[in-house]
């Protein structure tokens, strides 16, 4: 089970504000250097649109990544971000006319292309996740600076290159091209990576992350694009630059209405302690939870003591997510004791002020929801229990009943066929005659309630031929003229036909002891997933429905199948039984 602590005393340190202020006047100094060499080199049709750019872009990085990092000092994404927001003044090294910068700059002309590429995947924690992220990021450093030397020592960047030892263009074409296939195949990867993020599960993301990694994906696809169209030249080459540099800028804003959304998010947590203190109920407790989180996927379950396990809200055991199913979890607990648990999105783990504010919050109002989880839990168990009672019994009716046919009824039986065969020998006696026929006699009733009581015990005609049978066996014997529709469109459950086989016949046996009817009338059908047994008779009603257990082992038979039992007796109106049980 992993778990997100909520202690927060054991965050890093913010760093120095002078610190900050010297790398944010370092990130200004860095936008104006750059701004400066695009204006006065730039060869493009518009070098002030691209040198406003690309000022831009150093600007953003570096002062959003020092808002988070300030905000977020346990995080990696903040300096992450603000060291790419000083990768365009190295590329933009190459516009220089002195031949050491010049030379630097061409070095690393890709290498804000990668940084990018690694902030966008690093969101929101500064760490990659996995193995696939690391490859992409590793491959991407690589193309970037390990082919970019090659192409310099064979002569391909211009005669300012103080690295060029032999001038071989044609071949630092092809390392230049494939440079270029390498750099684009990476970075539509790293697009195809993040696309699977905003899937994951299909379970519903928070829409900041969302719009920030559509940011991404966007801004990548125009960087591919890019890398491509500069190697090529053409027309399509400076509003291709225009257009990729401006989306590049459009993450940091995104990100900083992220930053001060989750600040004014926590006013929430106030709001949500007045929500509190009217005791809500437990979906409600959820709702509000998930409210001042701002994550609709956010779900809560308890910690049952009794049954050490976690339940849902209608006591349902569940497990907690592992790490790697994309979900985190957040432990509550209350004097040293757990009592429930928020599954939420992983996004929130980067506002652990905000889960342990809510979470602190909510602790009093989850004990009481874990009582009401645990009292769910508690029927869900006794209907279970119930169930395995009743299914117990129906086995040890079916092995008396088993037992009554092959044993004693067999005997009787065979009893009776000897007492015959005695009555033919002594046919000349007319007084053992008649004492053998009237022992004969007696022992036929006695099968016949020894019948009765077989099947009163276990009705083996369902088991073997099907309700309808059973039913149609049943109404043939019944005390009043019964009319019978059974309208399914295949056999159901055996423990099903059971209880609905009881039903008809408790109820017809009440009909003949104390209705008073001249008829009844039965009714199966399948309505909605359940099965549906009415039997209603024309006598005259007003029965007692608490006395006796007739009607109330009924009840407990239907309801041990998640069903229900229900009984209309009007005086004079006759009497209505309804069972509806669960078949699907």
């Amino acid at each position: 089970m992993a778990a997100t602590a909520l202690a927060v005393g054991g965050q890093r340190a913010r760093p120095p504000p002078k610190a900050l202020w010297s790398i944010g006047v370092a990130g200004c100094g860095a936008a104006a250097v750059s701004i400066a060499l695009l204006v006065a080199n730039d060869g493009g049709s518009e070098p002030r649109v691209h040198a406003a750019l690309v000022g831009w872009i150093v600007v953003a990085y570096v002062l959003c990544g020092l808002i988070a990092w300030t905000l977020r000092p346990d995080s990696r994404f903040g300096p992450l971000m603000a060291a790419a927001g000083f990768a365009p003044l190295v590329s933009t090294l190459a516009v220089s006319s002195a031949d050491l910068p010049y030379t630097v700059g061409e070095a690393l002309r890709l290498l804000p292309v990668v940084l990018f590429l690694h902030v966008f995947l690093a969101y929101p924690t500064g760490r990659l996740r996995g193995l696939l992220e690391r490859v992409l990021v590793a491959a991407a450093y690589l193309v970037a600076i390990g082919f970019r030397l090659p192409t310099m020592l064979l002569g391909g960047s211009g005669s300012d290159n103080l690295l060029e030892v032999v001038h071989q263009p044609g071949s630092a074409a092809v390392v230049r091209w494939a440079q270029v296939i390498g750099i684009s195949t990476v970075v539509l990867a790293a697009v195809g990576v993040l696309i699977a993020r905003v899937r994951v599960a299909g379970r519903p993301l928070r829409r900041p992350r969302d719009l920030f990694a559509m940011s991404f994906v966007l801004a990548l696809v125009l960087l591919a694009a890019g890398v491509v169209i500069s190697n090529t030249g053409g027309p399509a080459k400076e509003p291709m630059r225009a257009v990729t540099f401006a989306v590049i800028g459009i993450p940091p804003l995104v990100f900083l209405r992220a930053l001060l959304r989750s600040r004014l998010a926590r006013s929430a947590a106030a709001d949500l302690l007045v929500e509190l203190r009217s005791d809500p109920a437990p979906a409600v407790l959820r709702d509000a939870l998930a409210r001042a989180l701002r994550d609709p996927s956010l779900t809560l379950v308890y910690w049952l003591p009794e049954f050490e396990s976690w339940a849902d809200l209608e006591g349902r055991a569940v497990e907690l997510p592992q790490p790697d199913e994309g979900r985190a979890t957040i432990l509550i607990d209350r004097a040293g004791v757990h009592v429930a648990a928020l599954v939420h999105d992983p996004a929130l783990d980067n506002e652990p002020e905000l889960l342990a504010a809510v979470s602190a919050g909510a602790a009093i109002a989850l004990e009481n929801g874990r009582l009401h989880a645990e009292l769910r839990a508690r029927l869900v168990e006794l209907r279970g229990s119930r169930a395995r009672v009743i299914e117990a019994g129906q086995s040890e009716r079916q092995r008396l009943e088993r037992n009554l046919h092959d044993g004693a009824q067999q005997r009787l039986i065979a009893l009776s066929l000897d007492l015959g065969l005695l009555e033919e020998r002594l046919s000349h006696n007319p007084d053992a005659t008649g004492r053998l026929r009237e022992a004969r006699h007696e022992i036929a009733l006695s099968l016949a309630e020894l019948r009765d009581v077989a099947r009163g015990l276990h009705p083996a005609v369902v088991s073997g031929h099907g309700l309808a049978v059973a039913l149609e066996s049943l109404a043939a014997r019944a005390p009043v003229r019964v009319r019978l529709r059974v309208d399914l469109d295949a056999r159901l459950h055996e423990g099903l036909e059971v209880a609905a086989y009881y039903v008809v016949a408790e109820s017809l046996t009440n009909v003949g002891k104390h209705a008073q009817a001249m008829s009844a009338t039965v009714d199966i059908t399948r309505v909605n997933g359940q099965v549906v047994v009415e039997v209603v008779d024309d006598g005259i009603g007003g029965a007692d429905t608490e006395r006796g257990s007739g009607l109330r082992g009924l009840a407990d038979r239907v309801e041990a199948l998640g069903g229900r039992l229900r009984v209309w007796t009007p005086r004079g109106g006759g009497t209505r039984v309804r069972a509806e049980i669960p078949c699907a």
